[in-house]
């Protein structure tokens, strides 16, 4: 989610933005992930437009590539447009390479780069199921966490709500890997929506994340006949002020699931 608001630009793994700021060593893959199924996983690439009061603030670009080795890389990059990338020019890359083993999603590597009107910032985090550690690494300070099961990375969640859609499970929490520490984002199904886009109207299962005592929250619609891709991503934060993020363009093999298989994009 990219959230704006006064004061600083920081980033999360969802998408995110602010109104003077905005945030939305490879280790050896096993054979046997390798040879895992690709049932569940297709491959896309999203574009979003996100507006901060009905005024569109950047460009967000998600996508989902299976790589030679048989693993994954999910990727996201989101831009500053329009009047506010005159004086708050901003680029944001965030990527989670990803193994698909036991029918589920397991990180291998985070990255997230910044560059723009603030402070360069460089994050990376390493999974390491042989040592059983988390490698977290900001700029030139690292540290280490220890590796508890099904913990992922504060990006590849947004992914993982697909795929436990996909598969039946309505997803109450997840443990992330998240600024140093291990942070539990917790879930809760609120119904069904239709979601009106510029690729037409979607019936959406509409999930909240939020914390417990705070109204800082996040909203996705997911769209069951997108394998549950989110279309619309809504973030509200403490003071009130909310961003929206809607789904643009689609392609890959989730296109083909779009009304019309020769629709790639709307301008």
């Amino acid at each position: 989610m990219i959230s704006i608001r006064p004061g600083r630009v920081d980033c999360t793994g969802a998408l995110r933005l602010s109104t003077t700021a905005f945030c939305f060593c490879l280790l050896l893959i096993p054979a046997a992930a390798r040879a895992e199924s690709n049932a569940g996983l297709q491959t896309f690439r999203a574009e979003y437009s996100l507006y901060a009061k009905n005024t569109k603030a950047a460009q967000v670009v998600r996508s989902l590539a299976r790589l030679d080795d048989g693993s994954y890389e999910y990727r996201s990059e989101t831009k500053t447009v329009g009047l506010i990338s005159l004086f708050r020019k901003l680029h944001i890359v965030e990527s989670s390479r990803l193994i698909l083993e036991e029918r589920m999603l397991k990180p291998v590597h985070y990255s997230y780069g910044r560059t723009g009107y603030r402070k360069k910032r460089d994050v990376s985090i390493e999974f390491n199921s042989e040592t059983n550690k988390i490698k977290n690494t900001i700029n030139d300070d690292f540290w280490h966490l220890p590796m508890e099961p099904a913990v992922m990375d504060k990006l590849l969640y947004q992914l993982a709500i697909m795929y436990d859609l996909q598969n039946g499970r309505t997803p109450a929490s997840y443990r992330i890997a998240d600024g140093g520490k291990i942070k539990t984002y917790d879930f809760e199904k609120l119904g069904e929506e239709v979601v009106e886009t510029p690729l037409g109207s979607f019936n959406t299962i509409k999930m909240l994340r939020h914390k417990p005592g705070s109204s800082r929250k996040s909203v996705f619609w997911c769209a069951p006949d997108l394998e549950f891709l989110q279309v619309k991503v809504e973030h509200t934060e403490k003071d009130g002020s909310t961003t929206v993020a809607v789904l643009k363009s689609l392609q890959g093999e989730l296109q083909q699931r779009l009304p019309g298989t020769d629709l790639k994009s709307v301008p």
